[in-house]
């Protein structure tokens, strides 16, 4: 018997309401994941959408987004998210001291990190770690990036997004930086999720489905079920006056 089948199951305590949360590939913990201000972080969820960020079981949130970071979208997951946030300051066409700027809120807001596109250069990177305490993330798409410098100018994690070459990637960082800190896409299949984090990889950075491909498969069930839920008329109901006001009564306490 393998030493996941001595493990017993991860008991899930939920509600009738919130059982359709997302739930990320339980293949994720087995990664060693991080721990980032205190919080041990195995999962990201790759989304902006609060609907998601509400009802999914990961353990942080990668807020970036292919748009200028502004300070009310990251307000809004901030206040919205019951886990850590990662937020995207740029790197790209939002850079210099606007996303140095953008930077210095998202800690005020409560961001755990901030995260940087690969075009961000090491400059600005030193920029932004002088002005906030909080971890900089920065993304690296390919196997050419200088790691060694990015830790200079600031560094504290990196993202590793190299969609097919990511696992490739993250090994060979992991190889020359044993003990630095490495969150990485991981795909949508369980092999692939494995494979990254085999390589090296902390945490995984996932994507969901988005909401309406959920929402199409929940709509085909309701076309397929039955009506069973029509409104109720009280003056239908085979109840005296007297009970309908002490039910009316009890549901307002």
């Amino acid at each position: 018997m393998t030493p996941d089948q001595l493990q017993d199951p991860i008991p899930r305590v939920t509600g009738t309401l919130r059982a359709k949360a997302i739930h990320l590939p339980e293949v994720i913990r087995r990664g060693k994941g991080m721990m980032v201000l205190g919080r041990r972080i195995k999962s990201l969820i790759y989304s902006t959408d609060i609907a998601i960020i509400r009802n999914c079981d990961a353990d942080a949130v990668f807020a970036v987004y292919p748009f200028t970071p502004q300070q009310v979208i990251s307000q809004a997951i901030i206040s919205a998210s019951d886990m850590p946030v990662f937020v995207g300051v740029g790197g790209g066409t939002t850079k210099g001291v606007r996303s140095a700027i953008i930077a210095q809120d998202a800690e005020a807001q409560g961001a755990f990190g901030v995260v940087v596109n690969s075009p961000m250069s090491n400059a600005n990177l030193r920029l932004i770690k002088r002005i906030i305490d909080i971890p900089v993330v920065v993304t690296v798409v390919d196997g050419e990036e200088d790691i060694q410098a990015r830790i200079d100018a600031g560094a504290s994690i990196v993202n590793v997004a190299a969609g097919k070459q990511t696992a490739e990637v993250v090994r060979s960082i992991r190889e020359r930086f044993p003990k630095l800190p490495i969150m990485a896409s991981g795909g949508r299949t369980d092999e692939s999720i494995l494979e990254t984090i085999e390589a090296g990889a902390n945490s995984v950075v996932y994507t969901p489905p988005s909401s309406s491909q959920m929402f199409s498969s929940v709509m085909e069930q309701y076309r397929e079920e039955k009506t069973k839920n029509a409104e109720i008329n009280l003056r239908t109901l085979d109840t005296k006056p007297d009970e309908i006001s002490e039910f009316f009564k009890l549901f307002r306490q």
